[in-house]
């Protein structure tokens, strides 16, 4: 009898786990991502480089505009000046309360007005988003004027309408006490830049799969169920681009301020101190520091948002 051999079976590779590195689509996306915002990019950077350049050489001088001849350098002679200043603290605090209540407050409303506007019958959809919209195309010195004209003690008529709650009469001065006036601007930022916000949530609404709410709701998940499980998650990009935004915009605010108060009953923010040091004081140097100082912190803000957020853009589209 005999015996037939195998023919000897040839080795296959192994099969590798797929990597964990950028797929083509994404390599493809930040791709044309560069070339399309590219151009802009680096005529933005040329544009901002000098500026901030030349605020960072002042900040190292002591430079009057009124007496430009005795410029002396002092190194971070006037870092050291301002981080000693309570001043610099007091307008910092400030600055941080206005960013943390009006972006916290804009959040929600700005959601519940993306639900409405996502929501709305198609009928009507335009004129509902036209009419969220309206407050954001005002002008802020032109929405600042316009609600100090409404709180103002003589001309105003938030007194009049606000007469049946207590503590508030005719001869309310909003302005005259630190904690209304902080208040008064809040509210005219939160009334200017919620249609901003809600306009980035719609945009992360329409990306949330209505395959999966539909499956949650056959599930018996209820509506608080899935908005945490469902909706908040698939919105999470949109989220973070909507509060760094408007951060980053918050921890800037001058207009309000300059228009309604004008820095008095402490409510100086970084921005106003930069302006006062060096337009009304004419002190090139101090202004330029406190100028570098808040670009700075609005560096670190925009670092901390990016990776506390964490967003993933391939794993959230299902490619990892």
């Amino acid at each position: 009898m005999t015996q037939t051999t195998l023919p000897p079976t040839e080795k296959t590779a192994p099969v590798s786990a797929p990597g964990r590195g950028i797929s083509d689509r994404s390599r493809a996306e930040r791709k044309l991502g560069w070339m399309l915002a590219g151009p802009a990019f680096f005529v933005m950077l040329l544009v901002t480089a000098y500026p901030i350049v030349q605020a960072v050489y002042y900040s190292l001088f002591n430079y009057r505009l009124t007496d430009p001849e005795n410029r002396s350098f002092r190194g971070l002679g006037n870092y050291a000046v301002i981080l000693s200043d309570p001043v610099w603290w007091t307008s910092l605090w400030v600055t941080v309360l206005i960013t943390v209540v009006t972006v916290a407050v804009e959040l929600v409303l700005g959601f519940a007005l993306a639900m409405v506007m996502a929501k709305a019958l198609s009928s009507i959809r335009p004129i509902v988003r036209a009419a969220i919209l309206i407050p954001y195309a005002v002008i802020t010195v032109v929405s600042a004027f316009a609600w100090k004209f409404a709180f103002d003690v003589d001309t105003g008529f938030v007194n009049s309408w606000l007469a049946w709650l207590p503590g508030i009469g005719a001869d309310t001065d909003w302005f005259g006490d630190r904690g209304t006036s902080l208040l008064v601007i809040c509210i005219t930022e939160i009334w200017k830049t919620t249609p901003f916000i809600s306009l980035l949530l719609l945009a992360g609404l329409a990306q949330v799969p209505e395959v999966l709410q539909e499956a949650a709701k056959v599930d018996g998940a209820t509506w608080w169920q899935r908005m945490r499980r469902v909706t908040i998650p698939n919105m999470k990009a949109a989220i973070m681009v909507a509060v760094l935004f408007r951060t980053l915009d918050a921890f800037r605010i001058f207009d309000s301020i300059f228009i309604m108060t004008a820095g008095a009953n402490g409510t100086e923010s970084v921005s106003f101190l930069a302006y006062r040091q060096t337009i009304s004081r004419v002190e090139i140097g101090l202004g330029s520091a406190v100028s570098v100082l808040l670009f700075l912190a609005v560096v670190l803000i925009a670092f901390i948002f990016i990776k506390g957020f964490k967003v993933d853009l391939a794993q959230a589209r299902g490619e990892r």
